[in-house]
Order: structure tokens, then sequence, then C-alpha cells
């Protein structure tokens, strides 16, 4: 046997998992509530003394740990064009784990510097322009963030004949230059970037969360969370050497403040009368909604979504919706009863979490007419054949509807234009193990794939 044992620090909780990967099984899973604003120690220590009351004392061989504690990985982001520079960098950011917490397209002003100076962010990715193209956006950027002295780190990844210009600009700041994550229109070169991002997560952003004596206890604190669980559906999606995956998918995780959408798939047009509108976005997606949670962010599903169809739902006339919502957006910690009021709002809520994020990280479609007769416009991903979309988060792994809640993240006839997954099949990642996986598969990517096609159902 060579036990590993795998950590998450969540913003809310600590989670363990232990693994025998020679055997590619989970030997057990606790967790508890992340005390980041003591010491994480505490609540990994908590954590781990559940586990071993379920396995025994274990002599772990490896241990590796995520995290996404105290807000996570926190970027901005700055470029030019917002449908395409800096679309672009937010997609590097939130495919390398990223939560963003603001972002700037053309020149920064000194309103804009004020509020990032308030946001106090992790990392500002600065990107602009298309190789050869417009220098000037970027270089006044550079020159307003310069002025500001920051005390956080700076990735510049735009145009590369102003690259060098704004490393010097912003001399005296820690500064990384990058690939431009766009060096032409339609190309997308996202590997540098993210890499960069994650390696200052790494040597800056685990000390500034608390985490560093939490690390000499792992072998490594490899990445944020949500890039471990990119990477583990990543895995499970193309699967390993001559271990098959299960093919293109999606996931959703429904948090407290946020709700995360994957998507794993080509999700280009696939008929000759359809033509793509935008940049082609990357096979692995993630997008987060900062607006929807069950919680923190209950008021933003009542804005999206409006408190009739939360009625419909969950039973509950209209005013008691809007007061609950409230009441529940000040009592974040609350948990309902069973089957009370609160508990068929909660399973309303979750539904309409679920549709709202992933209308909003799955494509549309539209029709046209040209001199060459009726064709179709799509922007963003075609998901409509995937086959399988996978539902984790406490807030939904912890309900007893689960997927009749997941499965809002499908095709919805009343809203044709959107192109969410038809005849998907439901997973269900039960054991809230898919961001263990993705550490796992750093080092046993054959083990944490086996481990995932029996226990994800």
């Amino acid at each position: 046997m060579k036990p590993v044992l795998l950590t998450d620090f969540g913003s809310t909780y600590t989670k363990l998992t232990a693994v025998d990967v020679d055997t590619a099984r989970v030997l057990g899973t606790a967790a508890a509530y992340t005390t980041v604003q003591t010491d994480v120690n505490d609540g990994f220590s908590s954590a781990l003394r559940q586990l071993e009351s379920k396995t025994g004392g274990i002599e772990y061989a490896e241990r590796y740990a995520c995290s996404s504690a105290a807000g996570g990985l926190r970027m901005i982001v700055s470029g030019l064009v917002p449908e395409l520079t800096l679309e672009a960098a937010r997609m590097a950011s939130l495919g390398a784990g990223a939560k963003l917490v603001g972002q700037f397209s053309f020149e920064l002003t000194e309103d804009d510097i004020d509020q990032i100076r308030y946001v106090k962010p992790d990392i500002f990715l600065l990107v602009g322009g298309t190789n050869g193209g417009n220098t000037a956006c970027i270089l006044h950027n550079a020159k307003m963030l310069a002025a500001m002295h920051p005390d956080f780190p700076i990735i510049v990844a735009g145009n590369r004949s102003a690259a060098r210009q704004c490393e010097q600009i912003l001399a005296g700041c820690r500064v990384r230059v990058c690939e431009n994550v766009m060096p032409k229109f339609g190309l997308l070169r996202t590997e540098q970037t993210q890499t960069a991002i994650r390696e200052i997560f790494l040597s800056r952003i685990i000390q500034a969360k608390g985490l560093d004596h939490a690390s000499e206890m792992m072998n490594d604190i490899l990445m944020p969370t949500p890039a471990a669980v990119l990477k583990a559906l990543e895995l499970l999606s193309g699967g390993f050497g001559d271990e098959l995956g299960i093919g293109e998918l999606a996931a959703v995780d429904v948090g407290g403040a946020t709700t995360d959408v994957y998507s794993i798939c080509e999700g280009m047009p696939r008929q000759m009368n359809t033509v793509y509108k935008g940049i082609p976005e990357p096979y692995a997606k993630r997008t987060v909604e900062g607006d929807i949670g069950m919680r923190y962010s209950v008021l933003g599903i009542l804005d999206a979504v409006g408190a009739r169809r939360l009625a419909e739902l969950s039973g509950i006339s209209e005013d008691r919706v809007e007061t609950l919502c409230r009441m529940l957006s000040e009592q974040t910690d609350f948990v309902p009863e069973c089957d009370g009021e609160l508990a068929h709002l909660d399973y309303a809520l979750a539904c309409m979490a679920v549709s709202t994020a992933a209308k909003r990280h799955a494509g549309t479609i539209e029709e046209t007419y040209t001199l060459l007769g009726q064709t179709f416009v799509q922007a963003g991903k075609d998901l409509t054949t995937v086959r399988r979309v996978v539902a984790t988060g406490g807030s939904l792994i912890h309900s007893s509807r689960v997927r009749e809640i997941a499965s809002h993240f499908c095709y919805d006839p009343t809203d044709p234009a959107s192109l969410r997954p038809k005849n998907a099949e439901i997973l269900i990642d039960s054991s809230y193990i898919l961001a263990a996986m993705g550490l796992l598969s750093t080092h046993y990517p054959l083990a944490a794939l086996q481990i995932m096609k029996r226990m994800i159902q």
C-alpha cells in the first residue's frame, strides 16, 4: 500500500482525501471548517482527526494540497478591446484557477486606479494589442500602474512590441513578461501566462494567505483549487494511456458565494451554414459567476431569474421568496430543515443557480439571412452534444434532489438560442473528490482516473 494524503484548503471547509495509489482506491474522506482567520492548521488538524477515526493511523508516503482559502487567487485583468484581448486575459486567468475581482478595458483612469488600490488583488494581468498592433493603451496602463507603486505582482502578456518597454516602465515592481495571450486575432496563447500565475501562487500567495506553515506539512501546495478541479475534469474526459476517459463533459459547482462552470469539449460549429463569431474558446474552459451563490450571492439569483420563477419552483409566494432571500443573504451559515419552507426555497435557488450559470457559460446561436440564404451565427461554445454533466460542490451533492437540480444545466426549450447540452447524463461527485483527484493526477494520473471513473456516477 502506498497512501497519499490530499488536502483542499477551501474558503469554508478544509477537505481531506486519503488514497492508496497502488490499488487506486479512496481510503477515507473528512472535512472541517477552514480556520483561516486564526490558523489554517487548526482546521486541518480537526479534519485529520476525523479522517483517522475512519482509517486509523496512517503514515503517508506523500502529501499534496491545493487552496482557495481567504478568497482564493484574486486577480484583476486589463486589456484593450473587451471582446478581444480583455476576453483572452479573462480566459487565461480563469483557466489558471483565479477569481476575477476586477476587469478593465481600454485606458485606465484615475478612478480605475483607486478601485484597484481598494481591491488589492493578488496578481494583476496586463494585456492589450495583438503583436504589431496597438501599443499606446498597454503603455499608458503600465505607467498608471507604476505611479501607484503596487505591492502586487504584475504579469505583462500583451503586444510583444511593447512588452519590454512595459517592463522598464514598471521597474521596481514585481514584473513577469509572458507571451502575448492573443498574438493575432482569433489565436489564444494562454499556457505561458497560466504557468506564471500558478508559479506566483506557489511562491507568494501561500504566504499571503497564511498557508506557509501548512505547506511545511505537505510535499507541495500545487495549485488553486479551481485549477485542480479543471485538471481532474480534463483527465476524466480524455483518459490516460490505455485507460479511456468518458468523453466530452461539463461540470457545475454551486457554492455559497459563486458558481463555477467547466466544459471539456471542442464546442465549434458543426453545420456548414453556421459561422463563428468572436474568439474561439479553449477546449477546457472555466467560468465563474460571482453574483450567483446560495448564501452570500443569493440576491444575485433573485435578480437574475425573478421572484416569480423561484416561487413557481418552491411553491412559496413571491413576497415570501423575497423576504427569505434577504434573510439568507444576511444569515449566510443558515442550514434549513429537511422539508421546511427554506428547504423548498433552497431547491429552487440551486436549480436557478445551475441554470443561470450554464446559460452564461454556454454559447448562443442566432438565425440570419445573407445573399447565400439562411445562415446561423454562433458565439461561444456549442455544448449541445455533451453527453455528461458532473455535479459537485456542497450545495449540490448534499441535496436529496441533486439530479433534478443538475438537470437544469441542460437544454431549455423555452430558450432555444442557448447551446446547452441535450440529453446529458447527470453524474454526481458524491464524495467531493474532484479537487483531490486533480492534485493526485500531477503524480499518479492513472490512479486518479480509475478512482474518478469508479466513484463519480
